[in-house]
Formats: C-alpha cells, structure tokens, sequence
C-alpha cells in the first residue's frame, strides 16, 4: 500500500494497514503528524491552555491563592514562552509518531507524490530527487490547507491564516478574525483572554452556525461579556495598511472601517490537489478541487482509495480521518465493515467555552419531518461548575418523540461549558447506540462531577428528573 501524505488520515491508514501485515510506503512533503500535529489541532490547544492558565491565575486570589491583585492588576504573558512550549509539545509528538511508524516497517520517502495510471506514484524529493513506487492498492490523504478571501492577500505579518498566527512570537494588541466557524472563535477566545482586542466578522447571521443555536448563544453572551465585538452577517471587503503605522483599516459592510494591527483569515480549508493527479488516473475530483469517494471511501479508480480532508463532502476532523482509514484498510482488506456515518460523529471546539456535540441538532431534526422533545440543563446548578467557579453553560439532549409523548431515541447531544470536549463520550456512544433516556438514566454519574450534566439531563427525558424538571 502507498500512502500520499502522512497527516492524521495518512499516518492513522499506514499505522492500521501495517498492524494487518500490509508493506506499506508513505510519502510526505514535510512532516508526518501533518497539519494537524505541526499546524493546527494541537500547537493551537496549547495555546488555549495557556489562555486557560492565564485565567486561572488571573482568578487565584478568588480561592485565597496568592495576593489580592491591585485594581486592574493583571498576570503578565510571555507569548513566546507559550511558543516554545508549543514546539516542545509538538516535537515530542512527532518524534513519538515517527518512532511507531519505524516500529511497525513503514518506509517514509520525504517529498511530494503524484498518482498516475497504473498505480505509479513519481514522487519529486525535497532534496531533488526523483523517485517511482507501486502499490496494490494506493491511499490518497495529502490533506488540506488555508482558504483565503479575494481582498486579504497573506502577508504573514499583518494577514494571517492559522499557519502564521501559530509562529507568533507577540500578541498583537488588536485583531480581526475574519469566519465565526470553530477556528475562528478558538482563535478570538485565546487572544481576547490573552489580552488583544478582538472583533469578530462572520458573513452568515450567526457565529457557530453548524452548533444547535441554543449551544451557539451561550458561546456568543461569554464572548460579549469578555468584551469580543461579534459582527454576525457582515461581509467584509478588504483592507489598507497605514503606512505610518503597523496597523491596517478593514473595510466591512457599508463603508465602515476598523484599525487593527492583525488580520487572521478563518474561512475553512481546502483540499491540497494540485499536483496530486496525473492524466488518466480515473480518479473524480469535484468542482471544488474535492476526490470523490464512496463510503468504503474507495474512488472511481480501482484500487485507489481517499481518506481525510480531500474527500467530498466530509467533516475535515482529524478524528474522522483516522475512521475512514479503518474503514479504508478494512474494505481493500475485504473484511466486514461498515461507512462512517458523519451525521453522528463527534465534534469539539476548544473556545471559552468550550464546546461539543454529536447528531442531530433541534432544528435539523424537525427539518427532517422528525417529532422532538429536548431537554436543557445548565451548568449553573452543578456544584462541580460552581467549585470550579466555571457555570456557563448547558448540556442539551434531543430526542426522538413517541407516539405516547415520551422520549425514545436519542437523536443528538449538544453541549457548552466547563471540559465538556472531554464529556462528550457518553452522549456519542448515546446517538450511536440508538439508546433511549430509560437506557441511559439506568447508569449512574458519580457526584459532584461534571458529566452529571448530561445524566441529569437524560434523566428529566425519562419524565421523572431529580435536579430538572
């Protein structure tokens, strides 16, 4: 099996592919762990966690830690102490991955690869060099980059993508954050703790549009509260530069402007294509640049396959990634298996607060003829969040209506609040199993503790809550 790219989706499918036996070959540009280890997910929830430790210092002397600090009195931030650790954290990770990918007989060539006919991938070297490998089967996962927005060239010191905010040395004392999707309000919520001034434009009428809106606005009322101006259905045009001064005007919606010294770009990610194909490899790419796969994520090529942020019309997560090269490994292996179903699995954003869901939302339950009936319970009145002195928040359960008016399946679990990225696991294994609040209400939380949330919450879908009614 050759591998193109040794991301999440192309480490994960030559990691399985080898623990089944196969030879396998990986060809990567620069180094594997991809975007998401050296680019995104992990070097940027570092530095949330900074964001988090700062609070947490900042609100030391609340618990009687530390002197009561003088009036607007705040911790100082090493931003590039914070990058350092950063590297550390990211180079013990690689070195890790590159150590269990030797492990397991996996051969790494370092460059770029292109697919043409017959299973031949000519791989142009970093050094210069020119290489061809055949596989029986080859595996298409080169990932994903940036996108940008006519008006918002990437100069990497005033406009950035996620690729340069995270080389940052120093804060910058404003920023624009263009795209209230996840990335966009991760990176507003670290620099607004940190310190910057932050305005966020999102072009649709919300922030977290994919979010049920009742776990949206919760993120929405933290952000105004911590002074984030939100400007939601607004698009924004462009930018000029003062000369004089290292700040640049933002033009948006009708002919108003805002100074800020940073622009960061979040709009999404595109799937890195160019390059990837040759002529006759039989292989769909989509309007979008997208490879077109089926759910065992074979394309129309036989033999060539596509996982992770290339392929059409799934969520770029790197946890999906590493599902769909199971299931890759597993169909080219002919064992049983089943298509990932992406109405269901896990989503995580790592803003304050946090947020997590899976399946359905309310308004996209209803919108597919279903009968629903929700239950919330917030944060504020579990005594967990209250020790933590962390109780924004909400734990939201959708499910299913029965003729009798009860609550049968669970149909989606969404949350806002305090860890609730590490509290999703119940409510996932919830809307995969298909269970039913009388399931679920029968397994007990331990108390105090977070995840009590959500048991209290199934527990009042079973019409006889303790804590909610």
């Amino acid at each position: 099996m050759v591998v193109v790219g040794g991301g999440p989706g192309g480490y994960a499918t030559a990691l399985y592919g080898a623990a089944a036996g196969l030879s396998v070959a990986v060809v990567e540009l620069d180094k594997v762990g991809g975007t998401c280890l050296h680019r995104g997910c992990v070097p940027a929830k570092e530095f949330l966690e900074t964001a988090a430790v700062f609070r947490t210092v900042a609100r030391a002397s609340e618990f009687g830690v530390g002197d009561v600090p003088a009036d607007g009195e705040r911790p100082s931030v090493r931003f590039g102490v914070s990058q350092a650790r950063k590297g550390q954290v990211v180079d013990q990770l690689f070195k890790g991955l590159s150590g269990l990918m030797k492990g397991r007989g996996i051969t790494v060539y370092n460059g770029t690869g292109t697919l043409h006919p017959g299973h031949l991938v000519r791989i142009a070297g970093v050094d210069g060099s020119m290489a061809e490998i055949t596989g029986r089967n080859v595996v298409l996962a080169a990932g994903s980059l940036p996108r940008t927005i006519p008006g918002f060239d990437v100069d990497g010191e005033v406009v950035m993508t996620s690729d340069e905010v995270l080389d940052l040395e120093a804060l910058p004392a404003s920023v624009a954050v263009i795209g209230g999707g996840a990335i966009g309000c991760e990176f507003a919520s670290v620099f607004a703790d940190l310190g910057s001034e932050v305005t966020v434009f999102e072009a649709l009428p919300t922030i977290l549009s994919g979010c049920d809106p009742d776990v949206a606005a919760v993120v929405g009322r933290s952000f105004r509260k911590r002074g984030i101006t939100v400007k939601a259905g607004t698009p924004v045009h462009g930018h000029k530069p003062d000369p004089s001064r290292k700040v640049t005007a933002v033009s948006y919606g009708d002919d108003e402007t805002l100074e800020v010294e940073a622009v960061v770009v979040s709009v999404g990610r595109r799937p890195r294509t160019e390059g990837l194909l040759a002529e006759g490899t039989g292989v769909v790419v989509d309007d979008r640049g997208f490879v077109v796969a089926d759910g065992l994520m074979r394309t129309a090529a036989d033999g060539v396959w596509a996982v992770g942020d290339v392929v059409a019309g799934t969520p770029q997560l790197a946890h999906v990634a590493f599902a769909e090269a199971i299931v890759a490994v597993k169909a080219m292996l002919g064992e049983p298996v089943l298509p990932v179903d992406y109405t269901r699995v896990p989503w995580a954003i790592y803003c304050h607060p946090e947020v997590a869901f899976a399946g359905l939302t309310e308004e996209a339950a209803v919108a597919a003829g279903i009968d629903v009936v929700t239950k919330k319970d917030p944060f504020g009145g579990n005594s967990r969040a209250r020790i933590l002195g962390e109780t924004e928040g909400l734990v939201k359960v959708v499910a299913e209506r029965r003729p009798d008016g009860s609550a049968g399946r669970i149909l989606g679990v969404h949350m806002a609040g305090p860890w609730v990225t590490e509290q999703l696991g119940a409510g996932y294994l919830a809307v995969n199993w298909e269970a039913t609040p009388d399931e679920v209400a029968q397994f007990i939380q331990p108390h105090p503790s977070l995840s009590e949330t959500f048991g209290e919450t199934v527990l009042a879908l079973t019409g006889r809550g303790l804590h909610v009614a």
